[in-house]
C-alpha cells in the first residue's frame, strides 16, 4: 500500500525548500519595508459572498468553498484584494492616508495545476489606498521592480508592461462604442494574444448592418492601438481624435513614466496596450511583470481599482495594488541560477566525554543557545573520533571539547575546525570566548 501524499496542486516544503521560500519572502519584506509599507494579515477563511460580490457568481467554480458547521457559505481565500478592501473599509476613517499596506500569505484556487500555477500558492500583495493621482502608481511600480531586482534580476531579465483601461475606454468611445460594448471589447483584447482575431468573433456576432460592415476597419484600429510600444506613438495616435479626456489621460501617462524614469527605472518599463488585465474591477492603469527571456507566464500583475472598496460596503476610496507569486518567482530564480545554496550548519559542536562531562556541557550549551548561537551535540555517548568527524561534517565553525581532563581543570577546550588551532578557556568565560572567536573569523 502506497503511503499518503500531498493533494494535487499542493506542496510539501522540506527544510531546503522552506529555506528557498523564506529567502523569497525575506526579499519581498525587505523591499516593502524600504518603501514604508506596513505588514498586515487576515483570516484564510472568508464569507463566500465577499468573492461573489467582487467577481460574480461564476467565481465559485474556482474556489475551495463549502458550508461550515454553522451553516455559513465560506471559501478559502483565492486572493487578498477583497479582504484588504474589507479591512481598510472598516477603519478607513481612522487610518492615515495614503494607506500603504502589504502582506505575504497563502491562497487557494480550485483549478488545474500547471507550470507556474498551483492550487495552493503564496503571494506578496502591496496596495495603496487614499491616493487618486498617478503618484501611487509610481510608488507601486517601483516597489514591484525592487521585489524582483532584490534577487539580482535586471532589466535584461524582466520588464514591466504598462497599460491603461481608462485610456482604452476613452479610445473605444472615440471609435463609437458605448460602455457595455467597450467592456466586451476589452475582454476580447485580453484574449487576443492567445486567440488572435478569433477573440473578436463573439463580439462580432452581436453586430449587424453598417456596424458589422465597418467592424473589420475598427478591429484594424484596435489591434494597431494594441501594438503601440512608445509614449511618442501613443501621443501621435491620440492626436487624431481631438478629445479632451484622451489628452488629459496622456498627462497622467507622462507623469508616471517621468517619475519611474527619475528613479532610474525607466529601462524596466515598456508601454504595452495589449495588457488590459481581464478582471473588470480595474479602473485605470494596469501593469504586469514579464520574463524577457523565457516562457514563464506573467510574473506579477496589478492596477488601479477605485470602485472596489465602496462596492464591498466601505467608503468611496481610491486604490491601486499588485500581487506577485512565489511559484513563478521561484521558477525564474532557478532558471537564472539565482537560487542561493543554503547552509544550516551550527556555529558550535560540543564534543563530550562521559556522563559527568555531559552534565557540565549542558549548562554551557543552553547558555550559548540563549545568547543566540546555534549549538549541536551528540545525543548518545560516542568515541571522540566519531564526534570530531560529526563536528566536521556538520559544518560547524568551532568545537567545544568536554573531556575528563578539561572538567577536572574547570576549563573547556575550543578548537577552530578550520585551522585546527586550540585554546583552553575557563568555564565561566565560554560564551564570551565563543562570541570573540566567531567575531574574529
Amino acid at each position: 500500500m502506497a503511503g499518503f501524499q500531498s493533494l494535487p496542486g499542493f506542496r510539501d516544503f522540506y527544510p531546503e525548500d522552506f529555506s528557498r521560500r523564506q529567502h523569497i519572502f525575506r526579499t519581498w519584506r525587505q523591499a516593502a519595508s524600504a518603501f514604508g509599507f506596513q505588514e498586515y494579515d487576515a483570516p484564510v477563511l472568508e464569507p463566500l459572498d465577499l468573492y461573489k460580490t467582487k467577481s460574480g457568481d461564476e467565481i465559485e467554480a474556482q474556489l475551495f468553498s463549502f458550508t461550515d458547521k454553522g451553516g455559513r457559505e465560506v471559501a478559502l481565500r483565492p486572493e487578498m484584494t477583497p479582504t484588504v478592501c474589507r479591512m481598510v473599509g472598516a477603519k478607513a476613517g481612522a487610518l492615515k492616508r495614503p494607506i500603504k499596506w502589504f502582506s505575504v500569505a497563502e491562497f487557494y484556487r480550485y483549478e488545474r495545476a500547471q507550470k507556474g500555477r498551483l492550487r495552493a500558492f503564496n503571494q506578496f500583495n502591496a496596495d495603496i489606498f487614499g491616493e487618486a493621482g498617478p503618484e501611487a502608481e509610481i510608488e507601486l511600480i517601483a516597489l514591484l521592480i525592487q521585489c524582483l531586482a532584490g534577487f539580482g534580476l535586471t532589466k535584461d531579465d524582466f520588464s514591466i508592461r504598462l497599460s491603461d483601461r481608462d485610456l482604452w475606454f476613452f479610445y473605444l468611445e472615440a471609435l463609437g462604442y458605448n460602455l457595455v460594448e467597450s467592456r466586451a471589447l476589452l475582454t476580447a483584447i485580453d484574449r487576443y494574444e492567445k486567440a488572435g482575431d478569433k477573440a473578436f468573433d463573439e463580439f462580432k456576432s452581436s453586430l449587424s448592418g453598417d456596424r458589422l460592415e465597418e467592424f473589420p476597419h475598427k478591429v484594424q484600429a484596435i489591434t494597431g492601438f494594441m501594438k503601440i510600444r512608445t509614449i511618442e506613438a501613443l501621443v501621435e495616435e491620440i492626436r487624431m481624435f481631438h478629445r479632451p479626456n484622451l489628452n488629459a489621460r496622456l498627462d497622467d501617462w507622462r507623469k508616471v513614466l517621468a517619475g519611474v524614469t527619475a528613479m532610474g527605472l525607466g529601462d524596466f518599463i515598456t508601454v504595452d496596450l495589449s495588457v488590459v488585465r481581464g478582471l473588470a474591477y480595474y479602473t485605470g492603469f494596469v501593469f504586469e511583470a514579464f520574463d524577457r527571456k523565457g516562457d514563464l507566464r506573467a510574473l506579477a500583475g496589478g492596477g488601479r481599482y477605485n470602485d472596489l472598496v465602496k462596492k464591498l460596503g466601505g467608503p468611496d476610496l481610491p486604490a491601486v495594488g499588485f500581487a506577485i507569486g512565489d511559484v513563478t518567482t521561484g521558477l525564474l530564480l532557478e532558471q537564472r541560477g539565482l537560487t542561493p545554496a543554503y547552509v544550516t550548519a551550527p556555529d558550535v559542536y560540543a564534543v563530550i566525554g562521559g556522563e559527568p562531562e555531559r552534565q557540565a556541557a549542558f549548562a554551557d550549551i543552553h547558555a550559548l543557545r540563549a545568547a543566540g548561537f546555534r549549538v549541536d551535540y551528540p545525543f548518545k555517548e560516542l568515541a571522540f573520533g566519531k564526534q570530531f568527524k560529526a563536528a566536521s561534517e556538520s559544518g560547524a565553525k568551532l568545537a567545544l571539547i568536554y573531556g575528563g581532563d578539561e572538567l577536572a581543570k574547570g576549563v573547556v577546550k575550543i578548537r577552530n575546525l578550520t585551522d585546527r588551532s586550540e585554546r583552553e578557556v575557563p568555564r565561566d568565560q565560554v560564551v564570551a570566548s565563543v562570541r570573540e572567536t566567531l567575531a574574529a573569523r
